[in-house]
């Protein structure tokens, strides 16, 4: 059903269970039951599912907002910023909610999936604004990496000082990989503050001028660029890292 973009699979899950759901024909409570697109008849309230059209979108997601489709705690989501006439769309990944910038959401799982997967090894690139002045052996730090106390390597895989002040520093990291807060703890380990994150780059895909909290549907150019750039990295030795 997510496949098919209808809904999420957590969503599609409670359907199944609720009994609100029959492929081809026969109710089903299981959402394991395999079913085959393009093949079987699935159907919700009695009303058939079709492909829906691919649908990738860019946010530029502002600091404070969950990338969530609902917060028990009330607080703003990622969905607050979409258009209200499109089919259910999911975030490729997350930025936390003290994270900002370039978010892609779709209905296109299999796509989503592909992006996030680490074996992708696609490129992150980040804005970082630390509340420290950065040098040499910070950047040295960062790329060699270490084992966080919770056992996880943490590296990125590039780091460069943008620009600096007396007492705050921007830097530019790179990603190849992502662990849950992967920057933050990295910084964290070193009694660094983070006082802004941003994303601007996936790939060859670049925020660019995109206002805060402003959306758009990917150009079909920025798509097979990604696509290339994801066929070209799992082509390539993947890094032991």
């Amino acid at each position: 059903m997510s496949k098919l973009g209808h809904c999420s699979r957590s969503r599609a899950a409670e359907l199944i269970r609720a009994g609100r759901v029959t492929i081809n024909g026969a109710l089903r409570r299981d959402p394991e039951t395999p079913a085959h697109i393009g093949k079987d008849r699935i159907e919700v309230d009695g009303k058939g599912l079709a492909s829906s059209t691919k649908i990738y979108l860019i946010l530029n997601k502002p600091r404070g907002v969950v990338t969530t489709a609902s917060d028990e705690k009330g607080r703003e989501t990622v969905y607050s910023y979409l258009p209200g006439n499109l089919s259910w769309l999911a975030p490729v990944g997350r930025l936390d909610k003290a994270s900002e910038g370039l978010l892609l959401l779709t209905n296109d799982s299999e796509w989503a999936a592909r992006v996030t997967a680490p074996e992708t090894h696609l490129d992150k690139t980040y804005h970082v604004h630390i509340g420290a002045v950065a040098d040499e052996a910070l950047l040295e730090t960062l790329q060699k990496g270490f084992t966080a106390a919770d056992g996880d390597f943490l590296r990125v895989k590039r780091a460069s000082l943008l620009r600096q002040g007396e007492r705050h520093s921007w830097l530019e990291i790179v990603l190849d990989e992502g662990k849950n807060r992967h920057i933050r703890r990295m910084l964290e380990h070193e009694n660094i503050e983070v006082l802004r994150l941003i994303r601007v780059a996936i790939g060859p895909l670049s925020l660019g001028v995109l206002p805060k909290g402003a959306t758009r549907a990917l150009h079909q150019e920025e798509k097979q660029a990604l696509d290339r750039a994801m066929l070209m990295r799992n082509a390539g030795p993947v890094s032991s890292a």
